[in-house]
């Protein structure tokens, strides 16, 4: 009789088990029908709105090139949306600008920083002011008895890597320490910063290692390089512009694509296009020196009694931790002993300052923003 039980005993626990497992199977069936049908109305939703977008697209006006404006009908070629689709030129022939603004800053600064990572987005802070006021040329000078030279050279390698379009920065910068927390800067967003998807007459690129028999082709950030007439070293730094410039010859994905190796400053010159800064750390690169130079300082006089007047190539000099006269002192090449006589205007941009210190990177914002009626004239 036991034995009996016993056996009885195991049978109903095996039907126990058996119900169990057959009630999970069939749960877990359920489960997923319901996540089939989840992703099927997902897919569903997703096809709708794919449709609206289709919809949504051919009710939009048609676009047509006149010149080398790409405009569309029915509305204001200059828009700040089609601007910043890439769909238009900013400013039309005859709107460049002919003269150049130029900043120079202490590379002391960079070493007030404590950590490398606040160094690399002090750094950036300067080359975002620098695009906001589209400054042409950014000078890094040393304003120490020549202890600042590391800060100078990192300050510049920095600047030319946030300037440099994004599509270039691999080919044109190796991995190096200064750059190491460069992820941390701001976009810096130029027009010259162009998507794949956007177009303008003028693009950056560099020069490619692909062998042609005449020529050069020149890697542009698209689907296809820019084939130029000129013979140019490899991995160099180029400005091109296209022989066509309707959108569908820059952004179609064949075909051949032609343009000339131009100069960097013809964008602004010819269609007012800010295009970026150079950078430097010796001589001024033009040949009769910058015509009005101006120093910031809070003992200057005040900026805002400042009247405008004609320029070709304007410099704005912003000094360091312990400012102009400090640089002064440390520099033997000039004999002058009062720092007001190197300018012709020495300013304070920001007379009634409630903080006794305007760190450097602060100074030019206030400072650009103070001077933009005696800039742009």
């Amino acid at each position: 009789l036991p034995l009996k039980l016993l056996t009885m005993d195991s049978y109903s626990d095996a039907r126990t088990t058996k119900s169990k497992k057959r009630n999970r199977d069939d749960m877990s069936k359920r489960t997923m029908k319901t996540n089939w049908e989840s992703k099927k109305e997902k897919k569903r939703h997703k096809q709708q709105a794919l449709l609206e977008q289709i919809d949504k697209a051919k009710r939009k006006p048609k676009e047509k090139v006149d010149g080398n404006i790409i405009k569309k009908v029915g509305e204001n070629s200059g828009s700040s949306e089609e601007r910043s689709k890439g769909l238009t030129k900013p400013a039309v022939q005859g709107q460049g600008r002919a003269y150049t603004v130029s900043i120079a800053v202490a590379g002391s600064i960079i070493d007030n920083a404590q950590t490398p990572s606040l160094k690399a987005y002090l750094a950036g802070q300067v080359a975002r002011a620098a695009a906001i006021f589209c400054v042409d040329e950014v000078i890094v000078y040393d304003d120490t008895d020549g202890r600042g030279t590391a800060g100078c050279e990192q300050m510049a390698r920095i600047l030319q890597f946030v300037e440099c379009p994004q599509y270039l920065r691999k080919l044109l910068f190796p991995i190096h320490p200064d750059l190491q927390f460069a992820g941390l800067i701001a976009p810096f967003d130029a027009p010259h910063h162009l998507r794949r998807t956007e177009a303008l007459p003028y693009r950056e690129g560099v020069v490619s290692s692909k062998p042609i028999k005449d020529g050069s082709l020149v890697n542009v950030g698209l689907d296809r390089d820019c084939r130029v007439s000129k013979k140019l070293p490899q991995g160099v730094r180029v400005t091109v512009k296209f022989d066509d410039t309707a959108i569908n010859y820059i952004l179609k994905p064949k075909g051949k694509l032609r343009g000339t190796v131009v100069s960097p400053h013809l964008p602004r010159r010819e269609a007012g296009l800010y295009w970026g800064y150079s950078q430097s750390l010796l001589e001024c690169p033009f040949r009769n020196g910058y015509d009005v130079k101006v120093g910031t300082s809070e003992k200057g006089s005040d900026s805002r009694l400042l009247k405008p007047q004609s320029f070709d190539h304007l410099l704005i000099v912003f000094g360091g931790v312990e400012g102009l006269e400090y640089a002064l002192e440390n520099d033997e090449s000039l004999a002058e002993d009062d720092v007001r006589k190197l300018f012709e205007h020495y300013v304070n941009t920001c007379p009634s300052q409630g903080s006794r210190t305007i760190r450097t990177e602060e100074a030019i914002l206030i400072s650009m923003n103070a001077l933009s009626q005696f800039i742009h004239k």
